[in-house]
């Protein structure tokens, strides 16, 4: 912990050796022991555990037909994957690395990215890349499955907001992010731009205690962090023009896990807030 605080804030360093992941490396989630998860550890097919000192392992292979994206852990320590090919929401047991298929998506597109609510439901983005669309699917407790949203542009990083309010969608195609109010039902209204950039593109997203969003910039190599009220604080060198999603771990929850496509590697900074 001493070694931690004395790190200095947004600065990236390398986590895992470069060429440790595929160029597919997403996804990342952390275990209440510390330990970050990562799709395409050496193949795409694959999800890669890796230790707090940074060691890196083969953990388990996906199910035949099933390819790993987004990854979430409840406070429990229930683990879901975004399956993308097999249109799923799947459920790891950590112990026996165990799949069952939590929730079916009917959608011909992904899951790509998804989001854990305070109260447990699951938001899941659904970008159609070749038609330059996508849409928001809600998934209860129970395991069902609501259209949430439709998208103009191809719906990518999802987050929500950590009093549970907002659920925060960003469109890779049109560089935007947008903030829609989770009504009591699970049903989203009063969309609003955020904040859209100028240039580059953007990827994965998570939110620290402040409300504060961490967004990776696809092709600029950065994570732009941006206020709730749509200001980019500052812009954190990830070492690589590829970032594709982020984390938050690490004993205090301040440090923050970045998946890389450049170098096929994850990399760390320390930030000032925990993530929510």
């Amino acid at each position: 912990m001493l070694l931690l605080l004395a790190q200095a804030l947004f600065v990236a360093t390398p986590f895992t050796p470069e060429r440790s992941f595929t160029s597919g490396v997403e996804g990342p989630a952390t275990d209440k022991a510390g330990n970050v998860f990562a799709v395409s550890y050496q193949r795409t097919d694959t999800i890669g555990r890796v230790t707090p000192e940074g060691k890196a392992e083969l953990w388990v292979t996906m199910p035949e037909g099933s390819l790993g994206n987004g990854i979430r852990f409840t406070p429990e320590g229930r683990m879901f994957v975004a399956d993308y090919k097999g249109h799923n929401i799947l459920e790891i047991d950590p112990v026996t690395r165990k799949f069952t298929v939590f929730a079916k998506v009917p959608t011909p597109f992904q899951p790509n990215d998804i989001a854990l609510a305070p109260d447990g439901t699951l938001w899941a983005s659904d970008p159609d890349w070749k038609g330059g669309a996508g849409q928001v699917w809600r998934i209860g407790k129970d395991a069902k499955v609501m259209k949430a949203a439709s998208m103009t542009s191809t719906s990518n990083g999802i987050e929500v907001s950590p009093n549970g309010k907002y659920l925060y969608v960003n469109e890779s195609g049109a560089r935007t992010v947008w903030r829609f109010r989770i009504g009591r039902d699970g049903t989203l209204s009063k969309k609003k731009l955020l904040i859209q950039f100028p240039d580059f593109g953007m990827d994965g997203m998570r939110a620290d205690v402040k409300g504060n969003l961490y967004v990776t910039r696809h092709g600029k190599g950065v994570v732009a962090i941006v206020s709730p009220k749509g200001k980019v604080i500052r812009e954190v060198d990830v070492l690589g023009k590829m970032p594709t999603n982020i984390t938050f771990g690490g004993p205090d929850g301040r440090t923050c896990y970045v998946t890389e496509v450049e170098h096929g590697r994850l990399v760390s900074f320390r930030a000032e807030f925990a993530g929510r």
